[in-house]
């Protein structure tokens, strides 16, 4: 679930205006398709809006990645899927995608937002926004424990893409200077639900590590080739933040490489967004976080 940033007020600037404004699909020229099949039954079309300053897509449902390349003289041969959040609805494209991905790139590693198929939600704007209130009213719940099985059933789409990016980059790993080894996947929300899924049951994608900021956090089956898992979390979430720390637990007595970042204040969403809240630090600690997994070398 995502992505109503309950604490917008705490951006560390003049409070941003919630309000969902419909605004022009952006130019993508660097997109790449995917060839997923496009989303079958779907009626809606794609559609983009604003919010809080950012910008959010609907309805997709033809998946693509989006490359953002290092200089090459730069790149450290490390690279990560990044899987914006937005309950599978809807998706962050600019706070949890392309400023991700730019801000990945300025340590030499190679970043690729993925704009995955999404349930079909109202084409009408003012009814979309309805629908979210009404399921953002039901913070608080216990999420379900994720089962394996079911998410195959119910993430099918969203897996097939992700596979069918981490197949895609390992494809042209030569062109674009990767170490095939050395491909993860970075997820928020709904997008750290699908990096987690990918990891479980996306039996060909075999990422090298993975973070989840503010995803679930439940415990799973933990395989036996689970990869190093960075978490981050605020401590205010009202989605995540009340129902334990069995995944991290999980990984743990798995004896498999976690670090885990709870920070007091946040909310849910915050990204990229600079608060000025201790949460904002957790990019800096997951890039460190690779440094020290040996996925790239500060300098």
């Amino acid at each position: 679930m995502k992505e109503k940033d309950n604490s917008v007020e705490t951006l560390g600037q003049a409070q941003i205006d919630d309000t969902m404004t419909p605004i022009a699909i952006p130019d993508q020229p660097n997109a790449i398709e995917l060839g997923t099949p496009p989303l079958p039954n779907a009626k809606a079309p794609e559609s983009w809006h604003s919010q809080y300053g950012s910008r959010f897509a609907r309805n997709v449902t033809v998946a693509t990645l989006t490359p953002f390349l290092p200089d090459p003289a730069k790149a450290s041969g490390a690279a990560v899927i990044v899987a914006p959040g937005g309950g599978f609805l809807s998706l962050s494209m600019e706070n949890e995608g392309w400023n991700v991905a730019s801000a990945l790139v300025k340590y030499g590693i190679a970043a690729f937002v993925l704009k995955y198929r999404l349930n079909q939600t109202p084409a009408d704007l003012a009814e979309f926004k309805r629908s979210m209130d009404e399921m953002f009213s039901n913070t608080g719940r216990q999420p379900p424990r994720p089962d394996p099985e079911q998410m195959k059933v119910h993430l099918a789409p969203q897996i097939e893409d992700a596979c069918a990016a981490f197949a895609l980059i390992r494809k042209r790993a030569s062109e674009w200077k990767i170490d095939p080894n050395r491909v993860g996947m970075l997820g928020f929300s709904a997008g750290a639900m699908l990096t987690l899924a990918t990891t479980l049951v996306g039996k060909d994608a075999r990422p090298a590590f993975i973070g989840n900021i503010y995803g679930p956090l439940t415990s799973v089956p933990v395989p036996e080739d689970a990869p190093p898992l960075f978490v981050a979390l605020a401590a205010d979430d009202p989605f995540f933040a009340n129902a334990g720390f069995g995944l991290i637990e999980s990984w743990r007595a798995a004896k498999k490489p976690v670090e885990f970042h709870l920070y007091e204040q946040g909310g849910h969403g915050f990204g990229m967004y600079q608060k000025e809240t201790t949460s904002t630090g957790w990019f800096n600690a997951f890039v460190h976080w690779l440094a020290m997994h040996k996925m790239l070398t500060l300098v």
